[in-house]
């Protein structure tokens, strides 16, 4: 810090002391009451500014000091702020706690940066190894039967196809749930229609597992998502589906109550223990079923919630192990965003 530097930081200070001085200089020259020869009077008044000057020297000094200290910290990352000097006065204190706070706050945002790239990569070299499976199976199928024109085989074949399709799906609503805001519209969705569109996309799994399919009350409509929604609607069945043997039951439906409007989707498959019931929205969590299965990955409930939220509605699950499993969506009144 230059002395010019200081001195402009200092000139109210600076200014108060010289109007100081000659009002004070003033009244003991002018003031006829006041007896004081004009040497004494000089004298004070020099010695006054004497010492104002010294003082200001010495208050350059410190702060001087205190600045090139300040200067020498290193300034990569952001540990540098734990480097800083103690406050010379209590504005400095103010300064340094709320620099502090703010190292704080950006601490937090950095670590949630991070745990979200982590996620992000650990999501998407899960997904690697999971597409892989889908790929090698349509290859070793068509490889081992090139001359067999059995339809249950082009359905497996297919199956195996509709799985890529889905991991990918997943991989890419995943990486757009941080900026949904820009990718979204919320239209009246006719739930009969959405329905029947989620069911055709699944329709080789009910063919090839056999699986009834009872769907009955869904002319009603909700205010949502129609590309978002079709996606949640289509996690669950792939999980009903999953988890249902063959010649199994789905049954899907609607309801309205009071204050909401209710799809479910219902299964008979093996249900879901009472301890993994209120984990099951959690990141990558598997539960009991999913070591069972041994491809679960715990993601398509997770996005799905997380979807769901975003939209204003929200998932419940409702089930009893070895006795199936349903799954709603509410969409309530007065929260359609």
């Amino acid at each position: 810090m230059s002395l010019k530097e200081y001195l402009r930081d200092r000139r109210s200070l600076i200014i108060f002391f010289i109007t100081l001085m000659i009002f004070i200089g003033g009244v003991i020259f002018f003031d006829k009451s006041i007896r004081m020869l004009k040497s004494n009077a000089e004298y004070l008044v020099t010695v006054s500014f004497l010492m104002f000057l010294i003082y200001l020297a010495i208050d350059y000094s410190i702060i001087a000091y205190h600045i090139s200290k300040i200067k020498k910290i290193p300034k990569e990352g952001l540990d540098w702020i734990y480097s800083l000097p103690s406050p010379l006065s209590w504005e400095q204190k103010i300064y340094l706690d709320t620099i502090n706070k703010l190292h704080e706050n950006a601490n937090i945002q950095i670590e949630k940066l991070i745990n979200n790239n982590n996620e992000s990569v650990e999501f998407l070299t899960t997904w690697v190894h999971e597409i892989k499976t889908p790929i090698a199976a349509s290859k070793l199928i068509i490889e081992n039967n090139l001359n067999n024109d059995n339809e249950k085989l082009l359905y497996a074949v297919e199956m195996e196809i509709e799985k890529v399709e889905d991991y990918i799906q997943r991989v890419l609503f995943y990486s757009r749930i941080n900026d949904f805001s820009k990718d979204y519209r919320i239209d009246t969705v006719k739930i009969e229609q959405i329905v029947k569109d989620s069911i055709k996309g699944e329709a080789s799994w009910f063919i090839n597992k056999d699986i009834k399919l009872e769907v009955e009350n869904l002319d009603i409509e909700v205010n949502s998502d129609y590309k978002w929604l079709k996606f949640i609607i289509k996690q669950i069945l792939d999980n009903a589906i999953k988890y249902t043997a063959k010649g199994g039951n789905i049954k899907i439906y609607a309801k309205v109550e009071q204050k909401e409007k209710i799809l479910c989707i219902k299964d008979n498959g093996i249900g879901i223990r009472k301890e993994d019931i209120e984990r099951v929205f959690e990141k990558s969590f598997t539960g009991y079923n999913g070591r069972v299965k041994q491809h679960s990955t715990g993601m398509g409930l997770y996005i799905s919630q997380k979807l769901a939220e975003k939209l204003g509605h929200y998932i419940t699950i409702d089930s009893k192990y070895g006795s199936g499993v349903e799954v709603s969506i509410h969409f309530p009144f007065m929260s359609y965003m």
